[in-house]
């Protein structure tokens, strides 16, 4: 018989629905709640991606680190059966602290092959993205709830005998939290996933921070170019959230792939039309170590026993073909209005997209 006492956070006034805190309100398998901390120095020389994810109704709660240091990512993961304190966010060697919510993080990896501990500050107010909703065929596959934010970090991050001092002038700090349904392996896609392929996907994720001010430019579309997902916001403190309009982005990819070199994002605020210039420095397609699909060695939510954690060393110069159909984070440098920032590109694009040129998951960049 399932224990169905009260849990810890059951004595807190933040129900939803009238419900123990230790279930959710929908009984699909692929319900999730988590979040993504992106550490980046601005010459391109480290990339870290730490993120830690629960699953109510599988069971599962799992972390990761990955870290890019010229050709080789370092990666650890780490997974356990969920507990009923939600307030721990820890598995394994992994930890998130949250000593000021919406303001202040510590995140700890104890681990002899990637270790890290830093402090992660917010410079601008969280932001909303839009909310996100996909649907194969009458299916709900996907709705998530999302906030992005910016900020400066501090601390220290050691591995494959480097060890990098983080400071806030020369890194920058973003992150991403979540939760909603979306898709979890294991589950049969049936008649509707059948009937209704997925023939395109292309997708930017952009948060930049500059001196002053914080950008954050999000698209999703199909396959025809329909977009299903908008947003270009400006945030500046004191000031009024700005929307910038229609954002299209230009890529020039590297010539066999669809690997942006740089890109230019239109940004179609009437009174001043803008272009935001990116330049990659270094990237992290997150199907290799960060657990993000279609990779094979590791997946978010999937069940590894009790106590897991997995240890691996990526040669980033070798081929990883799964990569290809997955989303890339690139650390970049950025350009607008005559200031310097920096942020996450985060972009994937598989299949056909007929504003790109690309006619099927074949077809890359001539």
């Amino acid at each position: 018989m399932a224990d169905d006492r009260p849990v810890p956070l059951d004595e807190y006034p933040v129900h939803q629905v009238p419900l123990s805190m230790k279930h959710v309100a929908t009984g699909d398998r692929n319900a999730y709640d988590r979040c993504i901390f992106h550490v980046l120095d601005h010459e391109g020389r480290a990339l870290l991606i730490l993120g830690l994810g629960v699953y109510p109704n599988v069971g599962v709660i799992d972390a990761h680190a990955t870290l890019r240091t010229g050709d080789t990512l370092h990666a650890v993961r780490a997974s356990d059966a969920l507990g009923d304190d939600r307030m721990r966010l820890a598995v394994g060697p992994l930890r998130i602290e949250v000593e000021e919510p919406l303001r202040r993080f510590r995140l700890t990896c104890a681990d002899d092959a990637l270790s890290c501990d830093l402090v992660w500050a917010a410079g601008f107010p969280a932001l909303w993205e839009p909310h996100h909703l996909q649907r194969r065929g009458d299916r709900l596959t996907l709705e998530g709830r999302r906030f992005v934010q910016a900020g400066g970090v501090s601390g220290v991050i050691r591995a494959g005998g480097e060890e990098f001092r983080v400071d806030p002038g020369g890194w920058t700090g973003t992150r991403d939290r979540s939760w909603g349904v979306r898709p979890i392996p294991g589950e049969e896609g049936g008649r509707l996933a059948e009937e209704n392929p997925t023939e395109g996907f292309h997708w930017v994720w952009c948060p930049v921070r500059f001196e002053d001010r914080f950008l954050m430019v999000i698209t999703q579309e199909d396959a025809d170019g329909y977009r299903t997902l908008n947003d270009a916001t400006l945030v500046r403190p004191g000031d009024r959230d700005r929307q910038l309009g229609w954002p299209r982005t230009e890529i020039a990819y590297r010539s066999g792939t669809r690997r942006p070199e740089r890109a230019v994002v239109h940004l179609g605020d009437p009174r001043k039309p803008r272009e935001l210039e990116v330049e990659i420095l270094t990237s992290s397609p997150l199907a290799v170590g960060a657990g993000y699909p279609p990779a094979d060695d590791w997946q978010h939510g999937t069940w590894q026993g009790r106590g897991w954690v997995d240890r691996r060393t990526y040669d980033l110069t070798a081929p990883h073909p799964r990569a290809a159909y997955g989303v890339t984070d690139h650390s970049a440098r950025f350009r607008l209005d005559g200031q310097v920032g920096h942020g996450i590109f985060e972009h994937g694009s598989f299949g056909r997209h007929d504003p790109s040129g690309f006619t099927g998951f074949d077809s890359v960049a001539p």
